[in-house]
């Protein structure tokens, strides 16, 4: 069975963005259970030399609107904007990335196989074509940015489990 771009990035995509957006729900929720600042676990972190819980869920973000954005653009570098700074901020930016995805056609993505894309971040360049970018580069990317956003709250002491992770599965129906 042959398998469209937009079916190997776009389901998991979503996925990981629910994920990410049930994860913050989870966060705030807990926040108030224990009496804990919003900020204490917004810029939480597995060890100091790793960004903080703000800026994993707003890479999701950024590694799934951001390369559809990018791969229209034909250059995908890294939003370096400070991340909102609190949970309806990360929510909000969520919600933009999951309509953004979800107005993504299959036709269209469908015409990106083959184009050059390029990933820029200060004097570093790496060129691909758009579904190997999207493939080997984004997916990887918001799958670790999900999951390292899912250890920071493990850490925290959030009551998450892998269900939380695994978030919304495409099931066969019936």
């Amino acid at each position: 069975m042959p398998l469209s771009l937009h079916a190997a990035f776009v389901p998991s995509a979503l996925q990981m963005l629910g994920t990410a957006r049930g994860l913050v729900d989870k966060a705030e929720a807990w926040s108030g259970e224990k009496g804990c600042s919003h900020g204490e676990v917004i810029g939480g972190r597995l060890i100091e030399d790793m960004l903080a819980f703000d800026y994993q869920v707003k890479s999701v973000a950024v590694h799934t609107k951001g390369a559809i954005e990018g791969v229209r653009a034909g250059l995908f570098s890294p939003d370096m904007t400070t991340p909102p700074d609190s949970f309806d901020g990360l929510r909000d930016m969520l919600d933009g990335a999951l309509a953004a995805l979800e107005a993504v056609g299959e036709p269209e993505m469908e015409e990106w196989i083959g184009r050059p894309m390029r990933f820029e971040i200060r004097d570093f360049a790496l060129d691909f074509k758009a579904e190997d970018f999207l493939l080997s580069f984004s997916q990887p990317n918001f799958y670790f940015h999900a999951a390292t956003a899912y250890d920071i709250l493990r850490m925290k002491g959030v009551e998450v489990g892998k269900r939380d992770f695994l978030g919304r599965m495409r099931l066969a129906a019936g």
